[in-house]
Order: C-alpha cells, then sequence, then structure tokens
C-alpha cells in the first residue's frame, strides 16, 4: 500500500510506543482523534502493520540465541518454510550469498538451542548449517534494553500478556472483558506490566513500507575487543539489529536502508573501521518469517 507523510508519521510513532492513545497521535500529526484512528485501522487491516507486545526475553526465559547460516540440497524455499514452524525461530529469510537461507533462534537456554540446531540438521533438503552464537544483543530495535524491574504475579498477568502479544492495541475495556477483571484493575495491571520492562509494546512494519526495502546481513571478523568496535557499528544509522557472538565471525548484524547505494556505504563505513579485518554480507531476498512476539511454550 502507498503512505503519505502522515501514514509514516503515524508509523514512526508506534514503532516507539504501540500504545500511544488515539488522542496523543492525532496531537503529533496533526489530525483529528477519527481521522487518525481510521488511518491507525486501515494500516493495521492492510498488513502494513502490526502493534504487539514484545516480552522481554527474561520473562520467557529466552536465555540462549543463534545466528545459523544454513545451506540446503535443492531448493530452499522448502527448507524455509520448515524451519519457520519452529517456535524458536523467530526469524527466518531466504537470502543470496554462500548460504540460502539465514534464521535467528531464541532458545529457554543452551541445551534446548543445542538440540534445535541438530533438529535443523536433521531436516530434509539440509546440507550445512553454520551456528553464530549470540553473546549479547548490542543493537535490537525489538528489545528493551534494561532487565524488568517487576515479573508476572499470577495467571490473570500472563493472559494480559497474552493478549496483547496479539493485538497490542487492545483497548483496556476490551481487555479487561477477557481477562475477568474491571478495566481499572485491567488497567493498573498492564501498566504496571509495561512500566516495570516485562514487555514493550510497538508496531511491527515491512521495511518497504517505509521506504527501506533493501535488507543485508554481514557478519564482522575484528582484532582486537570486539565490543569497543560494536558500540561504532552499533552507532551507524542504517545499522538495525547487531550482536556479538562466537563462532566464524565476531559480529553479525542488519542493515536496513533506502537503495543498494546506502547498503554500499555503510559497509564501506565498516571496512573502514581499523580493527574491523572482514566483512561479509548477504542480502535478504524473501522474508519468510518475523514473529519475535514469542508468547509461552514448551521447549
Amino acid at each position: 500500500m502507498d503512505l503519505d507523510e502522515t501514514d509514516l508519521a503515524i508509523v514512526r510513532e508506534l514503532q516507539t510506543d504501540g500504545r500511544l492513545t488515539y488522542e496523543t497521535l492525532a496531537q503529533g500529526v496533526g489530525l483529528s482523534r477519527p481521522a487518525t484512528r481510521m488511518r491507525v485501522q486501515r494500516l493495521q487491516e492492510s498488513g502494513a502493520v502490526r502493534v504487539v507486545a514484545i516480552a522481554h526475553p527474561a520473562v520467557r526465559r529466552l536465555t540462549a540465541s543463534a545466528h545459523l547460516a544454513i545451506d540446503t540440497e535443492g531448493a530452499s524455499t522448502p527448507v524455509a518454510r520448515a524451519i519457520a514452524t519452529l517456535p524458536q525461530a523467530p526469524f527466518v529469510t531466504l537470502t543470496s550469498g554462500r548460504r540460502s537461507i539465514m534464521t535467528e533462534l531464541r532458545t529457554s537456554g543452551f541445551e534446548e538451542l543445542e538440540r534445535t540446531i541438530e533438529r535443523i540438521r536433521a531436516m530434509d533438503g539440509v546440507r550445512t548449517v553454520d551456528p553464530l552464537i549470540a553473546t549479547r544483543h548490542v543493537k535490537d530495535p525489538y528489545l528493551l534494553a534494561e532487565e524488568p524491574t517487576v515479573a508476572p504475579q499470577d495467571a490473570v498477568d500472563e493472559r494480559i500478556l497474552a493478549e496483547l502479544e496479539e493485538d497490542g492495541r487492545l483497548p483496556f475495556a476490551e481487555l479487561a472483558g477477557r481477562v475477568g477483571l474491571s478495566a481499572g484493575a485491567t488497567r493498573a495491571r498492564t501498566l504496571r506490566l509495561l512500566d516495570g520492562g516485562v514487555a514493550k509494546v510497538v508496531a511491527l512494519v515491512r521495511p518497504e513500507v517505509l521506504g527501506m526495502g533493501y535488507l543485508c546481513g554481514f557478519s564482522l571478523r575484528v582484532a582486537g575487543a570486539a565490543e569497543q568496535v560494536a558500540e561504532r557499528v552499533a552507532a551507524l544509522s542504517r545499522v538495525t539489529f547487531l550482536s556479538t557472538c562466537l563462532g566464524r565471525a565476531e559480529m553479525v548484524g542488519t542493515i536496513t536502508a533506502e537503495s543498494f547505494a546506502a547498503v554500499r556505504g555503510t559497509l564501506e563505513e565498516m571496512r573502514e573501521l581499523a580493527q574491523v579485518r572482514e566483512v561479509e554480507s548477504w542480502l535478504h531476498l524473501e522474508l519468510v518469517k518475523e514473529r519475535y512476539d514469542m508468547g509461552p511454550r514448551t521447549a
């Protein structure tokens, strides 16, 4: 769908806080409340934007993560679709470069991470799996920077989280009806969870909707302490995700850009850093799955 400047302004506001009231949004973009509400609903109904709560990994006990570069025997698409069915895989893409699939895993510990990697290795059509084990998420648009200061207290809190993970903009009155509390009690519980860092409500937006339809993954080999280089790489405006890691590289990340020239320019900025020894890059050709609102599940 085509978005005008007002639509884009609404999207950017929702990327920062997905539960902004229609009154606040309207004031920020210069529309009436009904007009703003209509635009938000249109964006959501089109599928261009999903507003959801994303729980902090610590709340879901997702303490281990990795990026996997996968090569296949034959067609890659069926393999990518099979990997996308795994609840441990929030991000799966078909890519250019040496490997045809990239996936991110988030699991409740290294034992589950190892089991999931072995499960992928055993899938029909998988030739090789090259993992990079994350040691720290340096930059992540969907990850709260600080550890939660509170925790879900009971099953009602968990139900509130589950509902917001499906629709982050549920009105308090409707949310109250679903969890069996008064609107006031539901509002108090919800704000406690959000203000305490248990979850963050954000707009998930397809990059092309924002005119940033060029996604490039990269890995870096560096000399010296990776942490120092990581902060400089993370400061690059078009680097939208970055992790330090163990494996064939010290860092892995994503560039989101408006053109191939912008992608190339960001890669060149990385190559110019004195400690960077090797840059490997690949294009994300098709986003098969992006689902970071990972609710409770069994391993």
